[in-house]
């Protein structure tokens, strides 16, 4: 069967050599045709792999638990096996490529037998552009086969894709026996090559995804001259039509596809302003003959955090789940076939089954009083993208869209302004190198511990970030029209430890703040850490929000960024040390200078 689909010996060494390897009882191409995903969705369901919804209120819509330990990225778990240490740098795990395949070969030995190797061709970005690049991901879950249809574009004609650039990222998947000590998720970048093991989480498996798209993407990018970023990238058409791009990098559930996927507040609405998304969580940007930086979304779907995703916070994420959606981890409602989530609307279902199976219904407490949630806090929804509202027009277009601003951010309590803009394109890798959130729960460990994490890349560098930062740098010296580069902040807290900031659709207010910027259409105030706005240049129009207030989140106190400097170099020596480029030195000690 595989002879009569491709005649590419590299493909067909592969298949052979892991299929030997992994002792599947049979082996199944997908082609992406809507007769075999519908196919695989009834078999999934007679097993129980899955649950088909409520064809009526979701049709094509699905379910899956995962395994009670197995809710989240593994980062622990997960490893760069680059030839030398220093390649995979000190932000990362690395793992020795020849005790690493030896290893992992010896987990995944028999790992499928009794079940079906699926072998998926599919490509990261449009098939035939200029940024696509093509994979082959062999799994043994239908779980994954059903998400990777919608996350990527799968096809058969993606083999030629691989003819025509003789070249693929090599993938292999197993659930095995679901064995959290023997789970592992390693990539070669040397060798186009990931291997996931013990895992059936979205993350874990879903190799395209942040396993292709950013770590070896990410590497891939290094050597050929472009970037690979955990990025959204969205689109403010003004009230003349014309249309302006920004990508923004934030940690995982910190907020990214909510500002994908933005609505304005009623007064910029009114006036003719709209925002598109192209996408919400991966972007890949190149250099363009006009000196600009072009970008594209390399992913098909959305695979979003469902809780707190709601018709008030995002309806254009929650209409997107409407139909064609798998729902992983959140509260099943069997009398109806729905399903729920909290913060999804104030009425939890009475009678239902939390994400594990047990019993559960809206108000169940424990032992000691406290609220028992139904959805797992990292529960999901992975939605195709075309299912959304907004989505963009450019969305397909093979050549990307033309960047004018970058935006970083993450959740600060206090150090960080709502925004600021940094004084130049070196200045700005410096500010996404410093940048520092609150840990959420798309990650397993500790949540609420502020750590370091440089251009929301920390998890997904594939290769040594002072490497990365240097890019960076290089990138940025080849543009002759850099976009510009900013730092948000919509977590500030008050002395109550309430959000200052409203958030949501005002964040347009910001948005707007950082075009006319990019427009040279207003001025700004030089502060030690970069340009502030005038608070008369954020628009507070139909908002209940004093101008005292506003100043309050536009402030950089000089006291708290003295020791945010500590911190930053801190980070630096230990981390990078004499690796880090000297450009980020020399921006720290211009902070210092003007600290004083």
């Amino acid at each position: 069967m595989t002879n009569s689909i491709t005649n590419n010996k590299e493909i067909l060494d592969f298949i052979d050599k892991y299929s030997k390897i992994l002792t599947p009882d049979r082996i199944v191409w997908i082609d992406g045709t809507k007769e075999q995903k519908a196919a695989l969705t009834e078999e999934a369901a007679s097993t129980g792999e899955i649950i088909k919804l409520n064809e009526k209120l979701l049709p094509g819509c699905v379910y899956h638990r995962t395994a009670v330990n197995d809710v989240a990225r593994v980062e622990h778990r997960t490893f760069i096996c680059s030839k030398e240490q220093k390649n995979a740098g000190p932000t990362n795990n690395w793992m020795d490529p020849e005790s690493a395949y030896k290893m992992l070969d010896g987990i995944a030995t028999g790992g499928m037998k009794g079940r079906t190797m699926y072998i998926i061709p599919y490509s990261m970005g449009k098939i035939g552009s200029p940024f696509a690049k093509y994979g082959i991901e062999l799994t043994d879950s239908i779980y994954v086969v059903l998400n990777m249809l919608i996350m990527t574009r799968v096809s058969l004609d993606v083999l030629a894709g691989i003819e025509k650039t003789g070249e693929f990222v090599k993938g292999i998947h197993s659930k095995v026996k679901l064995d959290l000590e023997n789970r592992y998720i390693c990539h070669f970048p040397e060798d186009n090559l990931i291997y996931s093991l013990n895992s059936g989480y979205g993350g874990n498996v879903l190799l395209g995804k942040k396993c292709f798209a950013l770590r070896i993407a990410s590497y891939q990018a290094w050597k050929q001259g472009w970037m690979a970023e955990h990025m959204l990238i969205l689109g403010v058409q003004k009230p003349d039509g014309e249309v302006k791009y920004i990508c923004a990098a934030f940690p995982s559930a910190c907020g990214k596809t909510n500002l994908a996927m933005l609505i304005p507040p009623e007064t910029y609405t009114k006036k003719g302003y709209k925002v598109f998304t192209v996408g919400d969580d991966i972007a890949w940007l190149r250099p363009g003959k006009d000196g600009r930086l072009y970008a594209i979304n390399p992913e098909n779907g959305f695979f979003g955090v469902a809780p707190g995703t709601n018709m008030k916070s995002n309806p254009n994420a929650l209409i997107s789940t409407q139909k064609d959606t798998i729902f992983t981890n959140v509260v099943y409602i069997p009398q109806t076939r729905t399903v729920w989530w909290e913060g999804l609307d104030k009425n939890p279902p009475k009678d239902a089954e939390d994400w594990i199976g047990n019993k559960w219904y809206g108000g169940l407490t424990d032992s000691e009083g406290k609220l028992i949630k139904g959805a797992n806090p990292n529960s999901r929804f992975t939605s195709p993208a075309i299912n959304c509202p907004c989505i963009s027009s450019e969305f397909e277009n093979p050549q990307g869209v033309p960047v004018s601003a970058i935006i970083f951010g993450g959740r600060r309590a206090k150090a960080a302004p709502l925004v600021y803009e940094a004084h130049n394109w070196e200045h700005g890798v410096f500010i996404g190198s410093i940048m520092a959130s609150e840990t959420t729960a798309a990650a397993s460990g500790a949540v609420g511990v502020v750590r370091h994490d440089p251009m929301a890349m920390l998890p997904f560098c594939g290769y040594n970030m002072a490497d990365y930062f240097a890019h960076w740098l290089n990138i940025g010296a080849k543009l002759s029209h850099p976009p510009r580069i900013f730092n948000v902040n919509w977590f500030r807290l008050d002395n109550s430890g309430d959000f200052i900031w409203p958030g949501f659709g005002d964040n347009m207010r910001v948005l707007d703040w950082i075009l006319r910027r990019c427009e040279d259409a207003i001025d700004a105030v030089d502060s030690p850490i970069g340009f502030m706005p005038k608070a008369e240049d954020i628009n507070l129009e139909g908002l209940d929000f004093s101008k005292e207030k506003l100043i309050s989140i536009l402030d950089s106190d000089k006291s708290v960024w003295t020791e945010e400097a500590k911190e930053i170099e801190n980070f630096y020596t230990t981390k990078f040390g004499d690796t880090l480029p000297k450009q980020l030195y020399k921006q720290l000690a211009n902070l210092k200078e003007r600290l004083k």
